[in-house]
């Protein structure tokens, strides 16, 4: 037999890229592109946000000038007319969303967090009732506005900071029992029939067992119901006039019978978007794992 035939046959296909090793760069080139795609929608998607913070930092000869243009004279004139200026009280507004941001969340985690217990584990309601919930959440906001202004204007609760944490709380509710509820069908019911077998009652198991590991549904609820609360607009401008007016509403005083102050709407803006922005980066992690819960099943 000759040497040849003793050996193994050439594949005519080339070999993978080994896990250690580089990637092909075709494979590289298919990254790239899809990189490139999703800055490019990133930039599109926030072009309005963009666009006020270069505006915030330009002069009001240069907004009047090219509104649109890059100026190299930067100024922080109209962060300061934003805390100082006539006429606005900026600071205050801040204040009263970030009271009404807080509150609606704690308000939210406090009702939820039983009801979707009570829900999923002891059979309250039936099977229907979250079917209902989530009814609830698809009505629009602009059909509980009325009924909130003329309830609140009888019972003396306009324009204050709790009528609105009230308000936000509510329309918010089906939201945190839905993703609650979510969670709490992931979790083993084994783990609450032990604790049942110590002698736990359900309020214990609830409060020291079913707490601990809902932690990420938790932060997921407290997220979305914070920059839900923070960028309402609606319940704001109805069930406020001048003492709960949020940073949403506020904004619009720099609107003066003079003119409109496109520097100072737009430091407002770009100061308005930090306290969600950065509480939902701080978030993120437990965001997207509270959000996931159920998605998958094995």
């Amino acid at each position: 037999m000759s040497p040849t035939a003793t050996q193994a046959p050439t594949s005519s296909v080339p070999a993978r890229t080994s896990r250690g090793g580089r990637r092909a760069p075709g494979r590289r080139k298919r990254t790239w592109w899809k990189t490139i795609v999703v800055v490019a929608i990133g930039l599109l998607v926030n072009l309005p946000l963009l666009n006020a913070l270069v505006t915030s930092f330009k002069s009001d000869a240069d907004i009047s000038r090219s509104p649109l243009a890059l100026t190299p004279h930067l100024t922080l004139a109209h962060y300061r007319n934003v805390f100082t200026g006539t006429g606005y009280d900026f600071s205050q507004y801040f204040l009263n969303s970030v009271m009404i941001a807080l509150g609606g969340v704690l308000i939210v985690l406090v009702i939820t967090v039983p009801s979707a217990y009570a829900i999923v584990r002891l059979g309250f309601g039936g099977p229907h009732l979250l079917r209902l919930v989530a009814g609830l959440r698809l009505i629009p906001a602009i059909f509980f506005a009325i009924p909130f202004f003329l309830l609140y204007n009888a019972l003396g609760l306009y324009d204050s900071v709790g009528s609105l944490m009230l308000a936000n709380a509510f329309l918010n509710l089906p939201l945190g029992i839905l993703v609650l509820a979510g969670a709490l069908r992931d979790l083993p019911v084994a783990i609450e029939e032990a604790a049942a077998i110590d002698g736990a009652n359900v309020y214990r198991t609830l409060m020291s067992i079913i707490l601990p590991l809902l932690a990420p549904a938790l932060v997921a609820v407290s997220v979305l119901v914070f920059l839900f609360s923070w960028s309402d607009y609606l319940f704001a401008v109805i069930l406020s006039s001048s003492n709960a007016t949020p940073v949403t509403v506020g904004a619009a005083n720099f609107v003066t019978s003079t003119g409109i102050r496109w520097g100072d709407i737009s430091a407002a803006t770009v100061l308005s978007v930090l306290p969600p922005l950065c509480f939902a980066i701080f978030a993120q992690r437990y965001l997207v794992s509270g959000l996931s819960v159920g998605a998958v099943k094995g």
